[in-house]
């Protein structure tokens, strides 16, 4: 049996990780941290889960003393929060996944340019693997530190790495147009992303400046084996969950739509959480699954291919992934606990 403990447990993606490792047959949870809800029943803060987890939050201080407990430390905070306590889950010999971004850069520089931050574990880089499994599985399998992706990201990443994998389209030319659900916003209250300010409205933002611009480029540059440079534009949409990128590029020779899907197949035939689709993806036909569905299109007049995929934000882009993360760092079925389709209605 693994044992787990969670840090940022009363957050979006934090709660969606007590779903998963709760119900995961070969996980028992040890304990749930949170800064705002210390002291506090998680089933009082989530009423869901009344009668069935009746434990107490518990603080950072409390957690530090209980790292012994554990197997594996997921993390769910804040951007730059992280630091210390990975410091001292590793040298206890914790495994970890950082569900946030203070490991998925490879420069402590980039790291600082587009968050603000100073890194303060310069030397973790290194050891940090980027948890996206269907590129990086096997550097995940002997792993200590996982940086689990971000959601617009995998949903980018997932849909245009076969492209540059194979080079077939012109790095100059990648633009990705990003939806997403309010919950990847957050549970923090913000004036920004309260319903009378979503609802019934669609609006870009973090426009030329997202930070998950980096992550995307410094991914497909290791596709492309050159620098990457593209144009990503993040867009709210007044649903709760669901990530949706349009990807656009140019084609530097022609290929077949036909062609094309046997490429994508051909790269991600045997992967169990992804679909390739002749449909245009859907976010209602991946919202509570592990999902990642992509569809490939051609524009014969202007000679760029664009590939669309979908995710839900808060699973395959957030907790789904850092559990099957998890489940590869210990060598067990990639599927256990994860193994849900959408429900429709």
């Amino acid at each position: 049996m693994i044992t787990a403990g969670i840090l940022g447990a009363t957050g979006y993606a934090g709660q969606q990780l007590v779903w998963f490792l709760h119900k995961h047959p070969k996980v028992e949870l040890k304990f749930m941290c949170s800064h705002n809800y210390a002291g506090s029943k998680f089933s009082d803060i989530y009423n869901n889960y009344s009668n069935f987890i009746q434990n107490k939050c518990i603080s950072l201080e409390e957690c530090e003393c209980k790292l012994n407990q554990i197997d594996v430390l997921f993390i769910a905070l804040p951007n730059g929060s992280s630091f210390n306590i990975v410091k001292k889950a590793l040298l206890n010999n914790i495994k970890v996944i950082d569900l946030g971004a203070d490991y998925r850069l490879n420069s402590a520089e980039v790291y600082k340019e587009w968050y603000g931050i100073e890194h303060n574990a310069k030397n973790l880089l290194k050891e940090s693997v980027y948890g996206l499994p269907e590129i990086y599985r096997e550097k995940i399998k002997t792993s200590n530190l996982i940086a689990n992706p971000g959601c617009y990201t995998t949903a980018s990443i997932l849909a245009v790495y076969p492209l540059l994998k194979e080079g077939l389209i012109d790095t100059n030319s990648i633009i990705i147009d990003g939806k997403s659900g309010i919950s990847g916003a957050g549970r923090a209250l913000k004036t920004n992303s309260l319903f009378c300010e979503c609802n019934e409205s669609v609006k870009a933002y973090g426009v030329a400046e997202h930070r998950h611009t980096p992550e995307i480029e410094q991914q497909l540059s290791a596709a492309a084996k050159k620098e990457v440079i593209l144009t990503f534009t993040p867009h709210l949409i007044p649903m709760n969950r669901g990530i949706l990128a349009t990807c656009y590029a140019n084609l530097k020779t022609y290929i077949s739509e036909e062609d094309l899907y046997n490429l994508y197949n051909s790269f991600y035939g045997n992967e169990y959480f992804i679909r390739i689709l002749k449909n245009l993806p859907d976010t209602r036909n991946v919202r509570g699954s592990n999902l990642c569905d992509i569809a490939i299109r051609i524009d014969k007049r202007t000679n760029k291919i664009i590939v669309i995929s979908a995710i839900d934000n808060l699973i395959k882009g957030a907790a789904g992934q850092a559990i099957q993360n998890m489940n590869i760092m210990f060598g067990i079925d990639e599927k256990e606990g994860l193994d849900l389709l959408s429900m429709q209605i």
